[in-house]
């Protein structure tokens, strides 16, 4: 039976990538976001590829995507929970309120909401089980300077990832998270003409290919349900994380 994954942010950078690996791969990809131009492009030639448009953050129109999915398919073995966004760099006592809130729900709302009708559908299918990966950050481990809001979010993704590990043993759900260090992306661009440190100067810093995502997303989802990677990270060799600040 072909293998089948709903990837979330699937228009762009990391979701874009990783989409594309697995299709690359024979998989079954559902591309879930909320551009149905820039998915439709990433899903242009694949027959495997289904175009799931929606925002994480309305449970209706997630349920609606999930639906569709398992029509098409008739199962679901994996989620990669990718969608998120990022806020400037400032100090804590600079973030707008209502831009925190923003990115709160759909970096961790979102997420939520997403893992909870995977979560659903690999508990009730037959043969039952599944796998659910989650896009975390180095900054879960380490945040960046004027990262609260983002690093925050990223914090809770890692409550949530150990947490579904629990809650899924009974019904052969294993969850796992990738922690991701400056992979060279659209949101990633600015590191490679300068991004503000601690210690207030702006210093260029490494990045990598945003392959090298791909390729570790897809060997997560490609081990058998009785192995699991809890917490990968992957990330460019010489970026500022191992003594950042």
């Amino acid at each position: 039976m072909t293998q089948t994954i709903i990837i979330t942010g699937a228009g762009r950078g990391v979701g874009k990538a990783t989409a594309e690996a697995f299709l690359a791969a024979g998989w079954r990809v559902g591309l879930l976001g909320r551009n149905a131009d820039a998915l439709e492009d990433v899903a242009a030639d694949h027959e495997n590829a289904l175009v799931l448009e929606c925002d994480v953050t309305e449970e209706a129109a997630v349920k609606g995507a999930f639906d569709r999915a398992m029509g098409a398919w008739g199962h679901l073995d994996a989620l990669f929970n990718n969608a998120g966004v990022s806020l400037f760099s400032t100090t804590v006592d600079e973030i707008d309120v209502a831009e925190w809130r923003k990115l709160i729900d759909i970096n961790i709302t979102g997420s939520f909401i997403c893992a909870k009708a995977a979560f659903s559908i690999m508990r009730h299918q037959s043969p039952q089980g599944g796998r659910i990966i989650n896009n975390g950050s180095v900054s879960a481990y380490v945040p960046r300077w004027g990262s609260a809001a983002y690093t925050t979010s990223k914090h809770a993704i890692t409550g949530l990832t150990r947490s579904i590990s629990l809650d899924g043993r009974p019904y052969s759900i294993a969850c796992g998270q990738i922690d991701i260090g400056n992979a060279l992306t659209d949101m990633a661009a600015k590191m490679t003409t300068g991004m503000p440190q601690a210690d207030g100067t702006s210093k260029v810093e490494p990045v990598m290919d945003v392959a090298n995502v791909a390729k570790s997303v897809l060997h997560m989802a490609s081990l058998p349900l009785d192995a699991n990677v809890q917490f990968m990270t992957v990330m460019a060799t010489n970026m500022p994380y191992i003594g950042r600040g």
